[in-house]
């Protein structure tokens, strides 16, 4: 321990150091830092860099690293009094500075968690990792004053030491008074109305996905902010911490079991004191955006003036897999979206765009959602069989350290302003399916649960992966490969089937691609026309935060005309095969086309969607959702099945039906003979059969021998 000369000597030295450090032409950082936010915000802290303290002093600094609880206590009051110097005269009514708050930053490298060992007690550290849990705001005293029960006497001004570890009341009381018998054991209480108290918050920080070893469970650690830094970091959040490694006792447990084992004297439970914190706005699905600088603005109008945008933005889209062009020009405009609405009578169409990719395992699906997870703002990534509508939406739970109902909100909320992928669509429940209805679009999700009743943003775009019904694409059954309601179907603005095609000349240019990429892996070949994926995250993020168009008048009279052609050729197409569509065309569509189009523009940084955005918007829906919709249809939309085929199966159908009643088996074999001898095709009676199992109407039974009625 110091003694007091040299704790006044350091004391000195900071007060020197926060005066005279100066950087260039005699800028005196500290000092006008310490007026700016005296004078004009009424903020009391500062920011000091451990950096500087080196260059002007490397013993002091060497000091505040090795026993950073004895001197930054130094530092804060050295602050004080350089700021009760420099502010003066102050107004009346502000005579006495507060006690200013020192923030310290430092460059250093950064220490993994399960790399802080015991000798680094008391030291300052620097780790990193993601916050995943924010307790809210208490008060913790920083001074108390005491008074015994019996005798009245106060003791004021008891100072407690920051951090999470508390104060012992003593246990007896000193004063004797003649003729009074002596103060009972633990005569003292606190007196609340004389404490000094500050905020403080505690969060709990998880080791980043990157620093866990193969196989390990992340580590975690408590980290204790009071004063400024409270509420600088919202769960999820990527920092980075600069504070003095602490210790305190662990808690006693009172239950019966335990009370036995008293916890040992010299075992302590680590927590950090953070000094400093850092939140990173770089990787993967970190949403803080930093401002632009006026040169990264001029780059990005630049690449906006750009006549080949659109093109060279689609190359970029996941440039590892090779074709799919629509698909990737469909997802830019995922990525930029249109611009949402707000009208008059507080009602607000959304501007985010939902795709749909359905279609053959080995398409490259989940690796395009991958991309834009990491390519967008803020991407969540969620599997269809994993997430329940409650991990999508929003869950109600009890805290356990309150025990009051909180809520927490799940991927569509965490993701407000970016984007959600879910791949394995159509692994979902129907139930779960559900739940995101709202949140697709009208993008609010609301609850009412447990006696919260509230309602919650999710702005947020869906790209969405699914399979078809046989796994993979049957052109012969038409419609049944879609297995999905038309009310969830009408939501997505472009659904593309992604068909697994057999071509000897595409099939060749692919495996050269695929061949190319697992051989030149490690170099990294930037391919003509491309950006890369740090320069096309800014360039959507500035267009997203810069730019909101709207049709111009010549488009919109286009696009009306177009859509009333659409819809009569949809009604034509449904009278001739007379079917109903599952993939209807509806008025969301033509919001669709609206908003693809306005993200054309958007891309371009344009103030209205021109004609030739409008005409790219149809080409890119007529080429997904409106050729899906075709498709999807039974009855001789594309010559699958023709009128006569449809006929025949139909009669195989009436004719079993009256050849067994509900509720008997029969050998399918038999069947099948009786049939193929009624001149039937084979294959036609096997389809009607399995149609009927899909319908739950027939069962198998028997090591699949025997057929059995259901109804």
């Amino acid at each position: 321990m110091a003694t007091s000369a040299e704790m006044r000597a350091v004391k000195n030295q900071f007060s020197s150091f926060l005066r005279g450090f100066y950087e260039g032409k005699f800028i005196y950082k500290y000092r006008d830092m310490l007026r700016h936010h005296f004078k004009l915000r009424k903020q009391y802290f500062i920011e000091v860099s451990m950096e500087d303290i080196q260059s002007y002093d490397e013993d002091l600094a060497d000091k505040l690293r090795k026993q950073p609880t004895e001197y930054i206590a130094l530092l804060e009051e050295a602050t004080k009094e350089v700021a009760d110097d420099i502010t003066r005269p102050r107004p009346i009514g502000e005579e006495n500075v507060d006690d200013i708050q020192v923030i310290i930053k430092s460059e250093a490298n950064p220490v993994p968690i399960r790399d802080i060992k015991s000798d680094q007690v008391s030291h300052l550290t620097k780790v990193t990792g993601i916050c995943i849990a924010a307790s809210g705001i208490r008060a913790k005293a920083t001074s108390i004053t005491i008074q015994c029960r019996s005798c009245r006497n106060v003791v004021p001004n008891l100072l407690i030491r920051p951090g999470l570890e508390g104060y012992n009341l003593p246990r007896r009381c000193n004063t004797e008074q003649v003729g009074r018998p002596p103060c009972s054991l633990d005569p003292y209480y606190i007196v609340p109305d004389k404490c000094k108290c500050v905020d403080f918050q505690v969060l709990k920080l998880q080791e980043a996905p990157d620093d866990i070893p193969q196989g390990e469970m992340p580590r975690h650690l408590q980290l204790y902010c009071d004063r400024y830094l409270c509420d600088k970091v919202v769960p999820g959040n990527r920092v980075t911490i600069l504070g003095i490694y602490s210790i305190k006792k662990s808690g006693k447990t009172t239950t019966k079991k335990s009370s036995k084992e008293k916890v040992s004297v010299g075992v302590r439970a680590p927590y950090l004191r953070v000094l400093g914190i850092q939140i990173e706005t770089t990787g993967s699905g970190r949403s803080a955006v930093s401002p632009f600088t006026p040169a990264e603005e001029e780059q990005m109008r630049r690449l906006a003036a750009l006549p080949n945008i659109y093109e060279k933005i689609s190359k970029s889209v996941a440039p590892s897999i090779y074709g799919s062009d629509d698909v990737k020009k469909a997802i830019a405009c995922l990525l930029f979206g249109g611009s949402r609405k707000r009208l008059p009578d507080g009602l607000t169409r959304r501007g985010d765009i939902n795709v749909l990719l359905l279609g053959d395992p080995g398409t490259a699906k989940s690796q395009l959602l991958k991309f834009v997870e990491k390519v967008s703002p803020i991407g969540v990534y969620t599997s269809g069989k994993g997430s329940s509508a409650a991990g999508l939406t929003a869950s109600v739970n009890r805290d356990p350290t309150t025990r009051n109902f909180v809520m927490e909100g799940g991927a569509m909320v965490l993701a407000d302003g970016g984007v959600v992928c879910i791949d394995e669509f159509d692994k979902m429940r129907e139930d779960d399916r559900v739940a995101i209805h709202e949140a697709m679009e009208q993008q609010t999700i609301s609850i009412a649960k447990a006696g919260i009743t509230t309602t919650l943003n999710s702005r947020c775009s869906v790209l969405a992966a699914a399979n078809s019904v046989f796994g993979r694409w049957d052109d012969m059954k038409g419609e049944e490969n879609i297995d999905f309601m038309p009310t969830i179907l009408s939501r997505f603005d472009m659904i593309f089937i992604v068909k697994d095609e057999h071509d000897e000349k595409r099939d060749t240019t692919l495996a050269k691609h695929v061949m190319n990429i697992h051989m030149n892996a490690l170099q990294a070949t930037e391919v003509e026309g491309e950006m890369s994926l740090e320069l096309l995250k800014k360039y959507i993020a500035f267009c997203r935060s810069r730019c909101g168009p709207r049709l111009s008048e010549a488009a919109g009279e286009k696009l009306k005309n177009r859509y009333v052609l659409m819809r009569f050729g949809v009604r034509e197409h449904e009278l001739d095969s007379e079917k109903r569509l599952s993939i209807p065309i509806t008025v969301r569509q033509l919001e669709a086309v609206i908003r693809i189009s306005e993200s054309l523009a958007k891309m371009q940084l344009l103030p209205f969607a021109t004609e030739a955005h409008v005409d790219e918007a149809l080409r890119l829906f007529q080429v997904s959702t409106l050729d899906a919709a075709m498709s999807g249809s039974l009855a001789g939309a594309e010559g699958f099945t023709s009128e006569e085929d449809h006929e025949m199966l139909v009669r195989i159908e009436k004719q079993l039906k009256r050849r067994f009643a509900i509720g008997t088996q029969v050998s399918e074999a038999s069947i099948v003979q009786d049939f193929t001898r009624q001149k039937y095709p084979e294959r036609s009676v096997q389809k009607v059969i399995f149609t009927m199992i899909r319908r739950g109407e027939l069962q198998h039974r028997m090591q699949r021998k025997l057929l059995y009625r259901l109804k």
